[in-house]
């Protein structure tokens, strides 16, 4: 029954897309940025766009609300109209994402702690281009930074990688020590067959001797 109802949602969330599925590469990028976008508005530093920003997000949801609205029976030029918009709205999505780059920089050559734990958990950062400087600033300035976020899943990621790479060396080990107990029983194997065989060998020598031995006795006493 549970499978069922998972199964159930997993079609209803294909059957109804949470972005419109015409020119689906460029609109992901603006319609998946919007929300992050928005959280910009709670930082102070962005005030002054906060206007702008609104009247973005406007503009992005009537799109939206157009992609949605299309069809195979949706005229060209309409489909036309939302390209265009489309690209028009890419250039802002790109433009923020900028801002917040530049917002990243300008925090850390200020030393404001506040604003780059901030625009770090905007969404809008670059997470694995930044990861290096991120991490470097965070390390300095510890005691001022909630690690919450965007440098507790570096850290995490870190933490679990260094754990892989100690077990593959575990592994390497517990590989080698098994190869060099082997190769121990197979030279103390190959050690006792030889002995074995030189004992065998010199007892069958013993015994040659003891029997020619005999021989000349018998044909000595046969000479008498």
């Amino acid at each position: 029954m549970l499978k069922l109802f998972f199964l159930l949602i997993s079609l209803t969330i294909s059957l109804f897309p949470s972005n419109p599925i015409a020119f689906a590469s460029l609109g992901n990028q603006i319609y998946n940025s919007a929300e992050n976008i928005k959280k910009l508005i709670a930082i102070s530093s962005f005030y002054p766009y906060k206007k702008r920003i609104n009247n973005y997000l406007v503009k992005v949801k009537k799109a939206k609300q157009l992609g949605f609205s299309l069809d195979e029976n949706t005229p060209a030029k309409t489909r036309k109209e939302y390209l265009i918009t489309l690209r028009k709205l890419s250039d802002e999505n790109n433009y923020y994402h900028r801002l917040a780059q530049k917002t990243l920089e300008s925090s850390i050559k200020k030393e404001d702690s506040l604003l780059f734990s901030n625009i770090i958990n905007s969404g809008l950062i670059d997470r694995k281009a930044n990861k290096k400087r991120i991490l470097h600033y965070y390390f300095a300035h510890k005691k001022e930074i909630n690690p919450a976020g965007l440098i507790q899943s570096y850290l995490d990621e870190d933490a679990k990688r260094k754990h892989k790479r100690k077990g593959l060396r575990v592994k390497r080990v517990i590989k080698k020590s098994k190869e060099e107990d082997k190769i121990a029983r197979l030279r103390a194997r190959d050690k006792a067959r030889k002995r074995a065989l030189e004992e065998r060998l010199e007892r069958e020598l013993q015994e040659k001797k003891k029997e020619i031995i005999e021989q000349q006795k018998e044909e000595l006493l046969k000479s008498l």
